[in-house]
């Protein structure tokens, strides 16, 4: 059997970009595509923090819609913004060869307010939480949109700097001479790295995923992704997870802050990648029992509180 396999995708710059290399990838093995672009609501709705919208994966919500309606047969997401549990039916079906997993400063040109006060913009409560840890004296504003939008934000406005995933800049070519890696910072889990998504009854579509995805990349992100799914619980939360590979040899370091970045609960551990399944399910448990119960419930109700 064969089909034009139809590729769902927001409609941003960055995400038309992800929908076209896999299309290319796919392209080049044979298959025929077709991309369809959607607007998510997360898209649309930029005056409030991704938080308060109070519903987990607003960006992939509106591509699982028309899978399950049968108007597109794959997705293609950046990981980080995909919720740990997939809906019913839906499976990943590959995940690509990571990029970049740093976070960056980009800035102004003048860095001499990390020495003393100043405001940054970040719409992520984990970067926020990193910066206040580490800058105690600096504010951090909400800044939403898909990267460009921001990048416009951060132009106009009087802040002197934004925290951004390098891997979204230099995939569109838009990150300027003007940064710092902020190699202290603890990424999002799954960040750097590009999930396709399929209907699980669709085996045609799935058959041909499995030559795209990239089986150290799977593993790290499976780990860090447990991570953060056995902390959360279904909350957004300042929640770091980087896993890395070496030899045979796997190592997750996992974060947990406060809001405010005062409290900050860390776990760095190895083991043999053979063991990694439940991986990230231990070190989070780890959090869980040494504080993070706690720190998790106070997030929880401060959430809740503004929402």
């Amino acid at each position: 059997m064969s089909k034009t396999i139809k590729i769902g995708t927001r409609d941003s710059e960055l995400a038309l970009w992800q929908a076209h290399t896999v299309e290319k990838r796919l392209n080049d093995l044979g298959y025929q595509t077709e991309i369809i672009s959607v607007k998510s609501t997360g898209d649309i709705i930029l005056d409030k923090p991704l938080y308060e919208l109070g519903i987990t994966g607003i960006f992939t919500k509106t591509l699982d819609i028309a899978m399950l309606k049968g108007e597109v047969d794959i997705a293609v997401h950046s990981m980080k913004d995909v919720p740990t549990a997939l809906p019913k039916g839906i499976v990943q079906a590959a995940v690509l060869e990571r990029a970049s997993t740093l976070d960056i400063l980009v800035h102004k040109g003048d860095l001499s307010f990390l020495e003393t006060s100043g405001i940054i913009a970040s719409g992520s409560l984990r970067r926020k939480a990193q910066w206040l840890n580490k800058y105690p004296t600096h504010q951090v504003e909400d800044l939403r949109g898909n990267v460009n939008t921001r990048m416009q934000k951060l132009k106009e406005s009087n802040w002197k700097g934004a925290v951004f995933a390098a891997a979204g800049l230099e995939r569109i070519n838009l990150k300027p001479e003007t940064f710092i890696n902020l190699d202290w910072m603890i990424p999002a889990p799954a960040q750097g790295a590009m999930v396709v998504v399929a209907m699980e009854d669709d085996s045609f579509s799935r058959e041909a995923l499995t030559h795209l995805n990239h089986k150290p990349s799977e593993i790290c992100t499976f780990v860090e992704r447990q991570f953060l799914k056995t902390l959360e619980g279904g909350c957004t939360a300042p929640i770091g997870a980087l896993a890395t590979i070496d030899k045979n040899q796997i190592t997750l370091k996992g974060v947990l802050f406060s809001l405010d970045g005062k409290e900050k609960l860390v776990i760095e551990k190895t083991i043999n990648n053979s063991l990694f399944e439940n991986f990230g399910e231990l070190c989070a448990t780890e959090i869980l029992e040494n504080g993070g119960s706690e720190l998790m419930q106070t997030i929880k109700t401060a959430l809740n509180q503004k929402h």
